[in-house]
């Protein structure tokens, strides 16, 4: 583990000091500890991250480590967004926050109470999170609002029935949300759950069974327009489209963009190009995620020139290129196999200081991947490391499967500890693949300490990473090694969710 000095000048402060010195800095958001700020929410992280849990109390550290006269909302939101991103355990988070509420003098913000709704609904805690919404109800219920009601339904509508869905929003309504009289805000909240979560046919069920009592508005056809071009099929979005105009509903910029997505995604540049011509002539002015959507699609269509085009015209647009303009442009030089314009457009990226975002990463990443083999993406994949940039799991399983299948397993290792040293927890689909690699090659030691980690910091390995491990323990008479895995795994069993196996996958797209 990388043990970071957080004040060189002041060696002889009492260590205790020091760290009160830095959260009170970061209690009084002074802008002369911005560094120490970051630093600190890393070390906070880290700390909850690594704590062996279940197996001892979490809240003793909590309590050694991060003073109570310290705690602000600030850091609460720092703390919780590091640990989302790390894929902590939820069960982790929910103790930190807790802790929070017990002894901070301030109460949290919605920022940090959806965070917190976000990790452990992500992980299937839902009785959890009902508890957390219920505690919030009787503590703040200025936090029970509707992003937070969003993310609760969206989530069970993944994961759970179409009936558990419509049970849990008739449950925010009489146990939660005491009160507050639904309208169309929330059946909006319901419908986005299953137009993004669920089949449309149970979503036009859903609007067919309770628009009656809520009167639908744009935002509910707009929802409805998305549903359909989220499940593909164009030539029902096009029908729901005009059926909403008969209806009396005016298309806004929103509706447009819906569509002209739909277009560009399905390779019919043409016709979205169109749409963006009526919305001129129609005063519905595009807007910067307007002409990013179409240079997307001038990149599906290999129509590099035109994607050029389209992202020199936003300055005449008044529009300033922003990063996800960037991440389309060099989405479509990628396609187009023009490695090198893309590179060039990264290095423009930092000359403008515009940065690079997890997506600008995994984009290039594909591009060197299918063009200049392991040194291009290893060139990168340095050049990331130096920046200290922690990309998100879809991109970390992307690299541990190309560094595993070409055979650079220390790359892959060395990805685990970088991410491990920064308080994450790496996905598990990542650990199937190390794990996979490394027992092939009978690197049963790094196998087995890289399972340990992630089940010390509370969560469960895959079935098929644990059998591939478990096999070659046994063949190698690593007997003592294998009981304490399996020690580790019954303990958790206790408090974690079932097998996530099924919806591995998506997990990581978030």
């Amino acid at each position: 583990m990388i043990r970071v000095k957080l004040f060189d000048g002041f060696t002889q402060i009492p260590r205790q000091t020091q760290k009160l010195r830095i959260f009170l800095s970061v209690a009084s958001g002074s802008s002369n500890f911005t560094s120490e700020i970051e630093t600190e929410t890393e070390r906070i992280a880290r700390i909850i991250n690594d704590h062996p849990y279940p197996h001892q109390p979490l809240q003793p550290t909590l309590l050694r480590e991060v003073p109570a006269v310290a705690l602000s909302t600030t850091l609460l939101e720092n703390v919780l967004g590091r640990l989302f991103a790390a894929h902590s355990n939820g069960l982790k988070a929910l103790e930190f926050f807790k802790y929070f509420l017990q002894n901070a003098c301030c109460g949290p913000s919605s920022d940090a109470f959806e965070k917190a709704l976000h990790i452990l609904t992500r992980m299937r805690y839902f009785d959890r999170a009902w508890e957390l919404m219920v505690e919030m109800r009787e503590k703040h219920p200025s936090l029970l609002t509707l992003k937070s009601m969003s993310i609760l339904l969206s989530k069970i509508a993944k994961f759970q029935s179409y009936e558990e869905t419509l049970e849990a929003f008739l449950r925010m309504e009489k146990q939660v949300f005491v009160g507050r009289k639904f309208g169309t805000d929330e059946f909006n909240v319901l419908l986005r759950a299953f137009c993004t979560e669920r089949d449309m046919k149970e979503a036009k069920s859903v609007f067919q069974k309770m628009h009656s009592r809520f009167s639908p508005n744009t935002k509910t056809m707009n929802l409805l327009l998305l549903g359909f071009k989220e499940s593909g099929d164009i030539t029902a979005m096009e029908l729901f489209y005009h059926d909403m105009v008969r209806r009396g509903f005016k298309a806004n910029t929103l509706t447009y963009n819906i569509r002209i997505d739909a277009y560009c995604k399905k390779g019919c540049f043409g016709d979205a190009l169109r749409l963006v011509e009526e919305m001129d002539r129609v005063n519905c002015f595009p807007t910067l995620e307007t002409i990013t959507t179409l240079i997307h699609g001038a990149g599906v269509a290999r129509n590099i020139p035109k994607a050029r085009q389209l992202f020199e015209e936003m300055f005449q647009r008044n529009l300033q290129p922003d990063i996800g303009a960037y991440n389309a442009l060099i989405s479509a030089l990628i396609r187009s196999k023009d490695l090198q314009a893309a590179i060039r457009l990264m290095e423009e990226m930092e000359e403008k200081n515009i940065g690079h975002d997890n997506m600008t990463y995994h984009t290039m990443f594909l591009g060197m991947m299918k063009s200049s083999g392991l040194e291009g993406v290893c060139k990168l994949y340095n050049r990331m490391i130096e920046r200290n940039f922690v990309p998100k799991a879809r991109t970390v399983v992307m690299l541990m499967k190309f560094f595993c299948q070409n055979g650079r397993l220390d790359l892959g290792l060395n990805l685990w500890s970088f991410l491990v040293e920064k308080g994450h927890c790496p996905h598990g689909h990542s650990l199937d693949l190390l794990v996979t690699g490394l027992c092939s090659r009978r690197r049963l030691q790094e196998a087995f300490e890289c399972s340990k980690q992630m089940l010390e910091r509370g969560r469960q390995m895959s079935d098929v990473a644990y059998q591939m491990l478990e096999r070659v323990l046994l063949q190698s008479n690593e007997t003592e090694k294998l009981e304490e895995l399996n020690r580790i795994r019954r303990k958790l069993q206790d408090i974690l969710p079932p097998s996530t196996s099924r919806w591995l996958f998506s997990v990581y797209h978030q």
